[in-house]
């Protein structure tokens, strides 16, 4: 009798550390979650408050929540937050993350793409709104066959520009630019060319030159093709100088 009490004591002690644990790893998910949620706000505050500054309508402004390496969990904290526009970096993460989300989530590639992994991605996210990352013409005509294969949409581009001039970055040169903006438009009718974007240094040193350099990438490519430089969008900033980069019509955060 005493051993049968025992056990049922014993699994009472069981139960309510189970439960505390489960308890606590719900709080902490919970507070996690709220934390991305939070910063969500922040920086939207901060963005309205430098368009306020620099004179620009802040919803001429789109921030590409940056959410590589991050759980769904908390994508999916910010989404029911209202954010729909996310960037990845991987293409195996992009895809198993856009299975697991809703469809009507925007995501943007934002990372070096290579050949073999066109198809992948292309297959494995029929939500992806944009690639940010085409630096080559071959990477272009990749895309570009895959999109009409598939029976796509035109796919929304940007054309990744190189400004720090750092040999690890990907990205087309400022001088090459224009080149290639060209051989999308011209030769890439499943691809829609809309705008330029770059990555800055890490310590944000040269950040306003990264920036200028790409603002006058624009201003060639846009009196080039002739069109107004609203219609050519600007990717850059991350979030320690997205408020540099508000001046601008798209950002990293």
């Amino acid at each position: 009798m005493k051993n049968q009490e025992h056990e049922e004591e014993r699994k009472r002690r069981e139960n309510h550390i189970n439960e505390q644990v489960e308890a606590e790893t719900m709080a902490a998910s919970a507070a996690t979650d709220g934390v991305a949620a939070t910063a969500l706000r922040s920086v939207i505050q901060r963005v309205h408050q430098a368009a306020e500054r620099s004179s620009r309508p802040p919803d001429r402004i789109r921030i590409v929540a940056v959410s590589k390496t991050k759980p769904v969990s908390v994508i999916r904290q910010v989404y029911e937050a209202g954010h729909r526009c996310f960037g990845e970096n991987y293409v195996q993460e992009i895809v198993e993350k856009a299975a697991q989300l809703p469809d009507d989530l925007e995501w943007h590639f934002i990372g070096n793409l290579q050949s073999n992994k066109v198809k992948p991605l292309l297959a494995g996210v029929p939500n992806l709104a944009m690639v940010e990352s085409v630096d080559n013409e071959k990477i272009a005509g990749r895309l570009n066959r895959m999109v009409e294969t598939m029976g796509r949409k035109p796919l929304k581009v940007l054309v990744q520009v190189n400004t720090s001039g750092e040999e690890s970055k990907s990205g087309v040169e400022p001088s090459g630019c224009l080149e290639l903006v060209k051989h999308v438009s011209q030769n890439c009718p499943n691809l829609e060319f809309c705008g330029l974007m770059t990555i800055g240094m890490p310590d944000y040193t040269s950040t306003p030159e990264n920036f200028k350099t790409l603002a006058k990438c624009r201003s060639e490519v846009c009196k080039a093709l002739g069109i107004p430089e609203e219609q050519c969008d600007l990717s850059m900033g991350m979030s320690g100088d997205f408020e540099l980069a508000v001046r601008n019509t798209l950002l990293l955060a």
